[in-house]
């Protein structure tokens, strides 16, 4: 059986809530990562930084992404899977949420991450078309 653990990136990196979204792009860059998991002063998740947040709900805004805090566009109720979770329950977490990053947690801590090219490797034809019809679906 295949696991979130299996199928994950390893090595992701949390954003602290207070990191200001200028600092927030730069680590991005230098993770070479378009998405990054947000954390409370606990170290719990409280969401996902993606590279076109930044740009589409700070910088078109007019906003200055040296003043604006991650945890300022932490939005939403944040999706995680346990490590040990498999292959179906990555995919209904992904599908029932349309979301196409999901971090993995081990022991309430940030283990990896599953994106799309991560299912890529890992799932049939199958499996990769249902995923995408679901995810990328309008309603």
């Amino acid at each position: 059986m295949t696991t979130a653990g299996d199928m994950m990136h390893r090595g992701a990196q949390w954003i602290p809530a207070h990191e200001t979204l200028d600092r927030a792009a730069q680590l991005m860059r230098d993770l070479e990562v378009g998405a990054l998991p947000i954390a409370d002063a606990e170290e719990r998740l409280c969401g996902i930084l993606t590279d076109r947040d930044i740009v589409v709900k700070c910088v078109a805004m007019g906003h200055d992404p040296s003043r604006v805090t991650a945890g300022d566009l932490a939005e939403g109720t944040p999706r995680w899977v346990d490590s040990g979770a498999d292959v179906s329950e990555v995919l209904q977490e992904m599908q029932g949420h349309q979301i196409r990053r999901l971090p993995v947690i081990e022991d309430k801590r940030l283990v990896g991450m599953i994106s799309e090219a991560d299912l890529a490797v890992h799932l049939s034809d199958e499996q990769i078309a249902a995923w995408v019809e679901s995810v990328y679906a309008t309603h």
